[in-house]
């Protein structure tokens, strides 16, 4: 079930909470939230009005608690929809100034564990592996660059700088545009899938012919490729992430570049790739230039 069919089904189901969500989607757009922040909060928020079948702000405390036990009981390690409820109940409580809710809810404790990251000889075997030239390209852009999955599925063909050798992302996480080093072998990539594939707008495009590719057609193909591997981590497509900013930093850049390259706000965010790898300043670069260096 997408996120927008559970919020048409809250909206149904309690009509008050369309006026609730609209009001939330308003101010948290208005504030710069990322689309996908204020959809995943707004999806989380719509399954506890489907579960009471009324508004969060008509909640008790009791309820609220209820449920909170319930979703950190059922919840996958990550506990990403606990977190995403509790954001997303503190946002609106605090629009709506209730200043009962809003105390009720837990604090939430950043998690001190470390991602798993691909070696550099299972990058290799990861983009060796599609059958497809539009999944070789993407998974290879997406670790060339560093990507979210949002970010690779907003990318248009004006995007790729073929003289500059980079890559324009635009209005990522908190509105912010940024510039990636792309390197020869990706650009050479792109050059053979724009010529086979003929893309008009979205650098990738989904199964329909002029729309962008999905999140789950994403995921699909990556869970698809790692199965073909056999790498036997536990992994999904934003490992190939971890692995851009842990491998520039083993191949010597230093950390305010990473962090650059990877769009983040604060330092404190890329410092956790420290922990996984030692670096040495150097001036920018893209990975796969060392990945495939001595290769051949």
């Amino acid at each position: 079930m997408s996120r927008q069919s559970y919020l048409e089904q809250a909206c149904q189901a309690v009509p008050e909470f369309k006026t609730v969500s609209d009001q939330f989607l308003r101010k948290y757009t208005i504030a710069g939230k990322s689309d996908s922040c204020t959809r995943n909060y707004l999806m989380q928020i719509s399954k506890l009005v489907l579960h009471f079948e009324r508004s969060p702000l008509d909640l008790s405390q009791d309820q609220l608690e209820e449920y909170l036990f319930y979703i950190r009981q059922h919840e996958k390690p990550s506990m990403s929809s606990f977190k995403h409820l509790v954001y997303g109940l503190r946002t609106m409580f605090s629009m709506f100034k209730n200043e009962r809710l809003y105390l009720s809810l837990p604090p939430i404790s950043q998690s001190k564990s470390l991602p798993a990251v691909f070696s550099q000889q299972e990058i290799r075997q990861i983009l060796k592996t599609p059958k497809l030239l539009k999944h070789r390209v993407l998974f290879s852009v997406i670790y060339d660059c560093g990507l979210r999955i949002s970010e690779a599925i907003n990318l248009k063909v004006t995007d790729v700088d073929f003289d500059r050798h980079q890559l324009h992302i635009r209005e990522s996480k908190c509105k912010k545009d940024r510039y990636v080093p792309l390197s020869s072998l990706t650009l050479r990539g792109i050059t053979s899938y724009l010529e086979t594939s003929n893309p008009s707008v979205w650098l990738f495009n989904g199964k329909v012919r002029g729309q962008q590719i999905s999140r789950e057609g994403i995921r699909h193909a990556f869970r698809s490729v790692i199965r073909k591997t056999g790498i036997g981590k536990d992994v999904c497509i934003h490992t190939l992430r971890h692995s851009y900013a842990t491998h520039l930093l083993e191949m010597g850049l230093d950390i305010v570049s990473v962090k650059n390259q990877l769009g983040h706000s604060e330092l404190r965010t890329t410092l956790m790739y420290l922990h996984i790898a030692r670096s040495n300043p150097q001036a920018g670069f893209s990975p796969m230039e060392k990945l495939y260096k001595h290769a051949h």
